[in-house]
Parts: structure tokens; sequence; C-alpha cells
């Protein structure tokens, strides 16, 4: 296989496509608000979906973490958070008393302040503190599991009670009052999971990316599954990354035909996946075209 060097691939003057592959066992990637927070499924062919909001929460939450105090590393979507409050925070340290300028001043501000702005773009043109729109360079896509999942929803008892049940006459106690709280849990016995992504230096050069930003954002996408552990994730890892790495601004190849030298194939006599060794990952790194490389950078 073609590897690039870690210069190359955190060079934020040149453009990179990226394979993400993750897996889950025994949890709920991405619950569903609409289903009752169920595992998000395609309808037609039961494969599991993974938003790019829910992967761009992992990597805020990373980023700030680990040097969210630093300047110019500070998140502004965070949770419980009033975005209007971060804007006129920014305002007031770099225009006091005013809530107005210009718009594209104050986008160069919120970029310089903000990791996820100058990486994801924002809508920041509120009535207050306008500070217009953000085109982030890194887009991502919907992660979708590589085959059909089977959510479960399963039924869980507490052992103590809200409060204290009303007698019941003999032979007619319910689960209620016996086991205490009931409650309901969704999980996914296994998925591995494929997302794309894309970075664009024609973008990175508007909101003023630096080498250091695509170093932290490549860290994030294999370390961030750590710090996000919950009961009801179960057990999330990150099994690959692969980055292509393009001579040119605006690319040597498409990024779709360089995808396809990605397969990931469950193996043969393989019925039901539950764990990674399940599946076959082949990289095709023959003859990949002038001006392009590819790096392994998570496994």
């Amino acid at each position: 296989m073609t590897t690039a060097t870690t210069d190359i691939v955190s060079d934020p003057k040149r453009r990179h496509d990226f394979v993400l592959l993750f897996d889950i066992a025994d949890g709920n990637p991405n619950g569903d608000p609409d289903a009752g927070n169920l595992p998000r499924v395609d309808p037609e062919t039961m494969q599991g979906l993974v938003t790019d909001v829910a992967l761009k929460r992992k990597v805020r939450d990373w980023v700030d973490a680990t040097c969210g105090t630093e300047r110019r590393f500070k998140i502004y979507v965070q949770h419980n958070a009033y975005l209007t409050e971060a804007r006129a925070r920014v305002f007031g340290e770099r225009a006091p008393g005013r809530k107005k300028v210009d718009a594209s001043e104050a986008r160069t501000w919120m970029c310089d302040e903000f990791y996820d702005v100058r990486m994801f773009g924002a809508v920041m043109s509120m009535t207050d503190y306008n500070a217009g729109q953000v085109r982030g360079p890194i887009q991502l896509t919907f992660a979708r599991s590589v085959d059909s999942i089977v959510p479960m929803d399963l039924s869980i008892v507490g052992p103590a009670q809200n409060q204290k049940q009303a007698a019941h006459p003999q032979g007619e106690e319910d689960a209620r009052s016996t086991y205490g709280t009931m409650g309901r849990k969704a999980i996914v016995p296994y998925g591995l999971y494929r997302a794309h992504g894309f970075f664009s230096p024609h973008f990175a050069t508007r909101t003023g990316v630096t080498r250091k930003d695509l170093e932290l954002f490549w860290a994030s996408l294999q370390n961030m599954w750590d710090l996000d552990r919950s009961s009801s994730r179960g057990m999330m890892a990150c099994r690959g990354l692969y980055v292509f790495t393009h001579e040119s601004s605006l690319g040597n190849a498409p990024a779709h035909v360089l995808f396809d030298r990605i397969t990931v194939e469950r193996k043969s006599g393989v019925e039901a996946p539950r764990r990674f060794s399940d599946y076959l990952i082949t990289l095709n790194s023959r003859d990949l075209p002038k001006g392009v490389s590819l790096s392994e950078l998570g496994h």
C-alpha cells in the first residue's frame, strides 16, 4: 500500500478524501427521537445509519476535552449552551459595546476563536451579534452499516421504586409493584459502519485552517470513542481511517472512484456478524491515480 507521510496528510493546502470505519456491539450508536430512540435504520435495507451531526458531536467533545481551553480551540456548539451568548462574548472582547459589525469581519473573529466553526462551518446570521454564515472545509456523510442490523428494544427493570406502590390483593401484584421501576433500552447486537468525508483546501483557506487543526481532526476520529463511553453506547471503536491525499487542491481523481478501492465484506461462512474479525477489509492501492496517495491512520 502506498502510504503518505503525516506531513502530507495534515497539509491544509491539499484535498483529502477519507473513509471512516467504526463498529458497535450491544449498544445504540445514534437513536432516532422520532422512533422512540431506536437505532436509526434504512427501512428498505435495514442497514443502520449514524448521522453526520452525531459524528461531529463526538469530534467537538473530544477537541473540547483535550484543548478546549486553548486559544483558537474553543467549541461554539456546546451542550446546553446559548449560541448568542458565545457570539456576544466574542463581540464584547473584539468590539466592546457593539452588537453589529461588518459580517465578514465577524466571521473572521468566529473562525479564529472556535475550532468547530473553522472546520465544520456554522450559520450565525442572527439579529444580534450577526456573524453571517461560514461554510466549513470538512464535510461528512451519514455512516451506513455494511450489513443490515437488527435493532432490539429490551425491557429493563431497576431494583428501586420511585414511590411506595399501592397494596394489591393477594395474587394480583403486578411487575411494577414487585420489581420496581421498569424501562427500555434499545441496542444493536453488532454493526460495522462506514462513513465518507471530504476536506476542501479552498474553504480551509477562507476559514484559516492550520496543520494543527487537521492533525487534531485525524486524532479525534481515532480517539473520540473512548471519551463517549456510556451504558447506552455499548462498545464503540474506530476500526479504520483511510485518507486519500491529492497533490492538487482541486483533486487528482473523483472521490467516489477512490472510495471504491476500499471494500468491506463479510467473511465466508459468517451468517450473523458479531465482531470486527467477521469482516475482511481490502485496500486496492495498485496503480493509484497520478498525484494521489493513500494513508492508513487508524485500525
